[in-house]
């Protein structure tokens, strides 16, 4: 691995994450600032070669009191796989390698977590049993797993990689609940916007890392675009869209420019993380083959557009992000494109019965990562049009 690459995406991903603890709330503007939630929106896990692909990330207390934080885990179609919680001391830091996790059982060893009901006896985490391990790794990679009855959860790829996303939020005891749970929202989430944190994917192998900001989810109990039922929040599909989580939406449309071709005479990719709300509560499902996977995969998308760098544009029909969670190579089935070099016009809606307040939205995050040469690489976070509070439809954008 190039290690000064390596070190200027660190520092970078650092500075853009680091934020005063004072932070006013804003809600609806999707800032790198404090925050009640945060979301990973892809992980990547080579479950079988320790120097392959892994996804490192940091939760970090940008406040002087202790915090405590309930981890989810989830499937790249959306079900909620394992938690696990995390004590953060004032100003704390913790980094975590999730291959420690799904690969060797370990889970930070956080606590105790002094005046936090439930966590005597819980932090520090025991280590995950190998038998527990196996049905979260099958789990993750689209396999039939004993933790689901024998259903599946995520699409099936066959190359022992893990996928998925994990969300991050402030809570006031050590819980076992999740976001679907009866009580959660009632009992166990807050509304302390303290968390701040960035992620890396590191491949030893390749040589190449790439980092950004976690997704940095406000919440605020007194606003009208957080608080009023019937509105987009981010918990929206698990909270009975009666906007008891607080939690601020993503947006629902991007833009983001991309490079598909080589500069001087080095070759050069572009790949997009995706994040996308199906908006309902997914569970376990019949495993992939004549009847298997979500009804609603794939996802479709109001609008993709893909331009060059002298205003020219078409649309492209395809469903190119159909999951909750991926990684889509710019070029390459499903998202191809005419030019090497030039922009993408992303917006994600899709249409079901909700949320009440506008049944077209629907909210996403959007990541590039660049790739140049063998060893160069870099990431970025997406222009965003808008808010789910308030979501753009069609091409051009109205504001």
């Amino acid at each position: 691995m190039n290690r000064n690459v390596f070190s200027i995406l660190i520092l970078t991903a650092l500075l853009a994450s680091a934020m005063p603890a004072d932070a006013k709330v804003n809600v609806c503007s999707n800032e790198v600032t404090p925050a009640a939630t945060l979301l990973l929106p892809y992980f990547e896990v080579n479950l079988a070669a320790p120097t392959g692909i892994i996804t490192v990330f940091s939760v970090n207390n940008a406040s002087m009191q202790p915090v405590l934080v309930k981890a989810e885990v989830w499937s790249d179609l959306g079900v909620a796989i394992f938690g696990f919680n995390i004590y953060l001391k004032g100003f704390d830091v913790q980094t975590i390698n999730l291959r420690d996790i799904l690969v060797n059982g370990v889970l930070p060893q956080t606590g105790p977590a002094t005046g936090f009901p439930g966590c005597a006896g819980v932090l520090p985490p025991a280590p995950i049993s190998a038998s527990l391990r196996t049905d979260y790794q099958k789990a993750l990679t689209g396999q039939p797993s004993a933790l689901l009855s024998g259903l599946c959860a995520g699409r099936r790829f066959t190359d022992n990689i893990a996928r998925g996303y994990m969300t991050f939020d402030t809570v006031n005891n050590c819980t076992l609940r999740y976001q679907g749970d009866p009580g959660y929202f009632a009992s166990d989430i807050t509304d302390q916007n303290v968390l701040w944190g960035d992620f890396f994917f590191v491949n030893q192998a390749a040589g190449t890392a790439q980092g950004a900001p976690l997704v940095h989810i406000e919440s605020d109990p007194t606003a009208a675009e957080t608080s009023a039922p019937g509105g987009y929040t981010f918990y929206g599909a698990y909270a009975g869209w009666t906007a008891i989580d607080n939690r601020e939406p993503l947006p629902t449309t991007f833009g983001v420019r991309y490079i598909n071709g080589t500069v001087g005479t080095t070759p050069t990719t572009t790949d997009l993380i995706v994040w996308r709300d199906p908006k309902i509560m997914q569970g376990p499902f019949t495993c992939p083959a004549a009847t298997g996977r979500p009804s609603w995969y794939p996802l479709g998308q109001e609008r993709i557009e893909i331009g060059d760098e002298n205003g020219n544009h078409y649309r492209m029909p395809r469903k190119a992000f159909p999951a909750v969670a991926q990684r889509v190579r710019v070029g390459k089935v499903p998202l191809p494109v005419r030019y090497p070099f030039g922009w993408l016009y992303l917006s994600l809606n899709h249409s079901t019965a909700v949320p009440p307040e506008d049944p077209e939205a629907a909210q996403a995050w959007v990541i590039g990562l660049e790739f140049a040469g063998s060893n160069t690489s870099a990431g970025w976070d997406a222009m965003h049009y808008d808010s789910a509070c308030d979501a753009l439809h069609g091409f051009p954008p109205i504001f």
